[in-house]
């Protein structure tokens, strides 16, 4: 039997957009991240999602770096024009993408406005069902080729 499946508005339903502009610095989504306990702050231009800056782009892009955090305008060290996953899309979905893309964080669109934004960790539970359905699927298969 496969898992039930989450649509991505059960993920993000609660959620309130962490986002700053891409004229803040650094330092403003390190405090804000923290403040909200969240690994990634979308860049915004008004309703348009210009970027995301995440924890991964502190260390390699910052810190690793050298830059002042302070003076780094986060224009100059987000993941300019990121990819989306829409809402109408599952939670498996969006963890097989974040998986083959190599990302850990991944904006949620629904009619071109950003409802939300996901992350590897809201899919702990999707990740384990998916890997059960698929050893599952898989004795199914060995089972029929040795009748």
């Amino acid at each position: 039997m496969a898992p039930q499946l989450r649509l991505l508005p059960d993920v993000v339903s609660e959620q309130t957009l962490v986002a700053l502009t891409g004229a803040d610095h650094v330092r403003d989504a390190a405090r804000l991240m923290k403040h909200r306990r969240v690994g990634s702050v979308l860049v915004m231009n008004g309703d348009t999602l210009e970027g995301i800056f995440t924890e991964r782009d502190m260390v390699y892009r910052v810190v690793a770096d050298g830059l002042d955090p302070d003076m780094t305008p986060l224009s100059q060290v987000m993941t300019a024009d990121p990819d989306t996953i829409d809402a109408n899309a599952t939670a498996l979905d969006a963890l097989r993408t974040m998986n083959e893309r190599g990302y850990r964080h991944l904006p949620v669109m629904d009619d071109g406005r950003v409802v939300g934004v996901v992350s590897t960790r809201d899919f702990y539970g999707e990740e384990k069902a998916e890997e059960e359905s698929r050893h599952a699927e898989s004795a199914g298969r060995v089972t029929q080729l040795r009748n």
